[in-house]
C-alpha cells in the first residue's frame, strides 16, 4: 500500500530524519577529529618551541665559542711582538673580554713552552694564565704545568687540536672553597700551520643553563623543561639535585632503546615516558650543536600526556553539545519552513513551466507576500521575466545594427546580459579597429613621404653646409606644419671649448634666434646635446617669450629638441617650435630624419676637413723648402755640441769611478729603499747585490719612541732637500769601522727630490 502525505509532511519527515543521520554523524566525525587534530597540534607545538629554546641554547653558548674563537685565532699571530708586549697584550684583551662577560667563571689559556720560549726543547710543559673573580674583583693567576708530562685528558686535547666542550664537572665556586658548582668548560686549540701551540677556555656554571631551562614555557600546557650533555648527564633540570647526574638510559616502554646512543645522531626525536606512578608523559629532544665541536648537547620537553588530552577532550565535549542544540534549532526550523513553501509552489511552477516554453510576458509576474524566501523566489522570478524582456529587447536592436541601444546589467554575474555585451562591444571594437587602421596606414604613408623627401634633399647640396642646413630646416618645418625651427652645428675647432653654432633657421613670420651658439650642456640645446635624448615640451609658460632654448618673441604651445647623433657622437642639434602639439608619429619622423642629417653633415665635415687639409699640406711643403737650410746649420751646430757632450761625459765618468774607489756610495728611493750600492760596500760587509738592493735603511735598527721621531724627522729632511752629515761606528767580524757620512738629496730638472745619495768614508785610522 502507497503511503500518501501532503508535501508538507514529506519535507518534514525526509529532510528531518536525513538531517538527524547525517548531522549526528558529522559531529561525531568533525568532534573525533578535532580531539585528535587537537592533540598533534598539541605534540606539534611542544617539537616547535623545543626547537625554538633549543636554539636559544645553541645561540648562547655558540656565543661564548666564538669570543675564544676569535682569541685563539688572533693569539696565532703571537709572535710578532717582543715576549713581555705581547704578554701585556694578551692581559689587556682578556681583562676587557672578561670584564664584558660577566656569566664566565673563569678564563684562561694554556701555552706549550716550546713555542714561546725558544730555550725550551721538551714536547711537554704549558704556562697557563686565568682570569677568575674573587668578591666581585677579576683576578688573574699565571703558573706552570705538565712540565714533568702531559696528563691524559690534556694529552687527549692536544693531539685532536680542534674545538671542544669538555664533560660536566664540580669545581669549588667561592672564595673560601666551600661551596661546590657544577660547570663545563668551552675550549678553542691555538694552531699555527697545522701545529698545536695552545688553547683558550672559558668556565660555564650550569647556573647558566639552568635560568634557561626555567624560561621555557608553553603557554597552557603543564610542563618541565631539561638539558642533556652529549654524555647524558643532565646539564638543566627544574630538580637541582640531578645536575651532573645520568639520565635514565631507556626512559620508555620499548625493549631496545637506548638513550644515550640516541642523543649521539644529532637528530631531534619523542619518546612518551611513564614515570614511577605510572603517568605518562609526552617528552621532545631537540639537538643543540655546540660550536663546530660535532658534539650535541638535548634539550628535552616533558608534557603530561594528561594535560595534552584536557583541551582535546573539552573541545571534544563542546563540540557534542553544540551538535546537539544545532540539531534541534534545525529540526524546528525545518518544520516551519516547510508549512511556508508548499502554499506557492504550484504558482512558481506554472511561471516555470511557462517560460521553459520560451513564453516571455507581463502577465506572468507573480504576486507573493510571504516575507520569506518564497517571496524572494516569486521576486527573483518576476526580475527574470522582466530582464529576458530587456534581453530580448535588445537583441532584436543589435540585429538591426543599432550599437548605441542602452542596456544595464541587473547584476554582474548576468551571463546572458554579459554575453549580450560582450557581442555589442566586439562590434564597436571591429568599427574602431577599421577607423584605426586606416588612421595607421596614413600616419605610415605621411613617414614614408617624408623620409624619401629628405633623402632627396640630402642627397643635394652635400658639398655646401650651410645651403644644405637651410634646405633640411626649411622643409622639416614645413613638412610638420610647425611655425619656427633651427638648427645647431656643433664647431669644435677649439677643442677646449666646442659649442653649438646656429647654421640656419626659418620661422614663417622671419624672426631670428637671438642667440647664437650654446655650450654642451648650456640650455635645453646644450643638455640634448649632452645627454643625446630628444625633449618634448607641451607646457610652457604663457609668460614664455626667450626660454633657455633660444627661440624668439612667439609662445610655443610645444617644443622638440632632437640631437643629431652620428656613431654615438652628437654633431649637432634640431630645434621645431609649433602652436599644435607634435604627435607621436611625427616625433618619431624628427628622430628618424635626424639620424640622416647626423650622417650627411658627417660626412659634410670630413670633405670640408679633406679639403683644409689638402690646403694645409700645399701651404706646409713650401715652409718645408725654406726650413730644410736652417736644419742644415742647426744640424751642423749640433754636432759640435755633441762632441763637446761627449767630452764632459767621459770627465764625469772618470769622476765617478774615482768616488766609487775611494768611497762608500749607496742610493735610496724616497722610501729609504737600496736602489744601487757600489762594490767597495759590498766587499766591506761581504753580503751580495741581490740581498742589498731593495733592503730598508731602517733594518737591523731598534728605535726607542724618541729615537724614533728623530728618525722619521731626518728622513723627512732629506726629502724636503737638506743635506745631512753624521758620523756611525759599525762593527763589522768583530772589527769596529767609523765612517762620516753625507746624505745628498739628488733633484730633477724640475727641483723635485727623486733620490737620496749616500757617500761614506773610513775615518777609523784617524781616530
Amino acid at each position: 500500500m502507497k503511503l500518501k502525505l501532503k508535501l508538507r509532511h514529506k519535507i518534514q519527515l525526509i529532510i528531518i530524519s536525513i538531517s538527524v543521520v547525517v548531522f549526528l554523524g558529522a559531529i561525531g566525525y568533525i568532534s573525533i577529529k578535532a580531539k585528535n587534530a587537537s592533540y598533534s597540534n598539541t605534540i606539534k607545538l611542544i617539537e616547535t618551541k623545543s626547537k625554538h629554546n633549543a636554539k636559544k641554547v645553541q645561540e648562547t653558548i655558540n656565543e661564548d665559542f666564538a669570543i675564544i674563537r676569535t682569541l685563539s685565532q688572533a693569539f696565532k699571530h703571537y709572535d710578532f711582538l717582543p715576549k713581555d708586549k705581547w704578554q701585556e697584550l694578551v692581559n689587556l684583551i682578556y681583562d676587557e673580554v672578561f670584564k664584558a662577560n660577566p656569566n664566565f667563571y673563569q678564563l684562561w689559556d694554556s701555552w706549550e713552552l716550546q713555542y714561546i720560549d725558544s730555550t725550551y726543547n721538551k714536547p711537554y710543559g704549558r704556562i697557563m694564565n686565568t682570569r677568575y673573580r674573587e668578591n666581585g674583583v677579576i683576578k688573574s693567576t699565571q703558573e706552570l704545568r705538565s712540565m714533568d708530562g702531559d696528563p691524559e685528558l690534556y694529552a687527549k686535547d692536544k693531539a685532536k687540536a680542534e674545538e671542544l666542550i669538555s664533560e660536566l664537572y664540580a669545581d669549588v665556586y667561592s672564595s673560601g672553597k666551600q661551596e661546590k658548582k657544577y660547570m663545563t668548560s668551552l675550549e678553542s686549540p691555538i694552531l699555527e700551520s697545522g701545529d698545536f701551540i695552545g688553547l683558550v677556555g672559558v668556565d660555564i656554571t650550569l647556573d647558566r643553563f639552568q635560568e634557561i631551562v626555567k624560561g621555557v614555557d608553553l603557554e597552557d600546557l603543564e610542563s618541565h623543561a631539561f638539558l642533556l650533555s652529549h654524555n647524558g648527564k643532565y646539564a638543566g633540570h627544574p630538580n637541582s639535585e640531578l645536575l651532573n647526574k645520568e639520565a635514565e638510559k631507556n626512559p620508555t616502554s620499548e625493549k631496545n632503546f637506548n638513550l644515550f646512543e640516541k642523543i649521539k645522531t644529532g637528530e631531534q626525536f619523542s619518546v612518551k615516558h611513564t614515570n614511577e606512578e605510572a603517568k605518562e608523559s609526552f617528552v621532545s629532544y631537540t639537538p643543540i650543536e655546540i660550536g663546530r665541536t660535532n658534539t650535541y648537547w638535548y634539550l628535552g620537553v616533558s608534557v603530561p600526556t594528561q594535560s595534552i588530552m584536557a583541551q582535546a577532550n573539552q573541545n571534544f565535549k563542546i563540540s557534542l553539545f553544540v551538535g546537539l542544540i544545532g540539531l534541534i534549532i534545525l529540526s524546528s526550523v525545518i518544520y516551519f519552513v516547510s508549512r511556508n513553501i508548499t502554499n506557492p509552489v504550484e504558482k512558481v511552477t506554472s511561471v516555470l513551466n511557462r517560460l521553459s516554453r520560451g513564453h516571455i510576458d507581463e502577465d506572468m509576474k507573480l504576486q507573493i507576500a510571504t516575507g520569506d524566501e518564497i517571496e524572494e523566489m516569486a521576486t527573483a522570478l518576476n526580475t527574470s521575466v522582466e530582464e529576458l524582456s530587456k534581453k530580448n529587447e535588445f537583441a532584436k536592436s543589435l540585429g538591426e545594427g543599432n550599437l548605441e541601444h542602452e542596456f544595464h546589467l541587473s547584476h554582474n554575474e548576468d551571463e546572458l546580459g554579459n554575453s549580450l555585451l560582450e557581442m555589442r562591444d566586439s562590434l564597436k571594437k571591429a568599427r574602431e579597429d577599421d577607423k584605426q587602421r586606416k588612421e595607421e596606414d596614413e600616419r605610415r604613408r605621411w613617414v614614408n613621404e617624408g623620409l624619401t623627401r629628405f633623402a632627396d634633399i640630402l642627397r643635394k647640396d652635400n658639398d655646401d653646409l650651410q645651403k644644405l642646413s637651410d634646405n633640411i630646416i626649411k622643409n622639416l618645418v614645413k613638412y610638420l606644419d610647425a611655425n619656427q625651427g633651427g638648427l645647431f652645428i656643433l664647431n669644435d675647432e677649439d677643442e677646449n671649448n666646442p659649442v653649438y653654432e646656429l647654421q640656419s633657421a626659418f620661422a614663417f613670420d622671419r624672426k631670428k634666434y637671438k642667440q647664437k651658439t650654446f655650450q654642451p650642456g648650456e640650455s635645453l640645446v646644450g643638455t640634448v646635446a649632452i645627454e643625446k635624448e630628444k625633449v618634448y615640451i607641451t607646457d610652457i609658460p604663457q609668460d614664455y617669450i626667450e626660454i633657455t632654448s633660444g627661440l624668439g618673441d612667439a609662445n610655443p604651445d610645444s617644443l622638440l629638441i632632437v640631437p643629431l647623433k652620428h656613431e654615438e657622437e652628437v654633431l649637432g642639434v634640431i630645434e621645431i617650435a609649433s602652436f599644435k602639439e607634435l604627435a607621436d608619429h611625427e616625433i618619431e619622423f624628427v628622430e628618424k630624419v635626424a639620424e640622416n642629417i647626423a650622417s650627411t653633415i658627417a660626412s659634410v665635415r670630413v670633405n670640408m676637413k679633406t679639403k683644409q687639409l689638402l690646403e694645409k699640406s700645399q701651404q706646409q711643403a713650401e715652409e718645408l723648402s725654406s726650413q730644410e737650410e736652417e736644419m742644415r746649420q742647426n744640424m751642423e751646430e749640433l754636432q759640435a755640441t755633441q762632441e763637446e757632450a761627449a767630452r764632459k761625459s767621459a770627465e764625469m765618468e772618470g769622476l765617478v769611478n774615482a768616488l766609487h774607489e775611494s768611497s762608500y756610495v749607496i742610493e735610496y728611493d724616497l722610501d729609504g729603499k737600496i736602489t744601487s750600492i757600489n762594490d767597495k760596500y759590498l766587499d766591506l760587509f761581504g753580503i751580495s747585490r741581490e740581498y742589498a738592493v731593495g733592503s730598508q735603511h731602517s733594518d737591523h735598527m731598534e728605535f726607542t719612541d724618541k729615537q724614533k721621531k728623530e728618525y722619521e724627522k731626518f728622513w723627512n729632511d732629506l726629502k724636503s732637500g737638506e743635506i745631512k752629515k753624521q758620523t756611525n761606528t759599525v762593527k763589522i767580524n768583530n772589527k769596529a769601522y767609523k765612517f762620516t757620512e753625507t746624505y745628498t738629496p739628488i733633484k730633477d730638472s724640475n727641483g723635485n727630490v727623486i733620490k737620496i745619495l749616500k757617500i761614506a768614508n773610513n775615518i777609523s785610522d784617524f781616530g
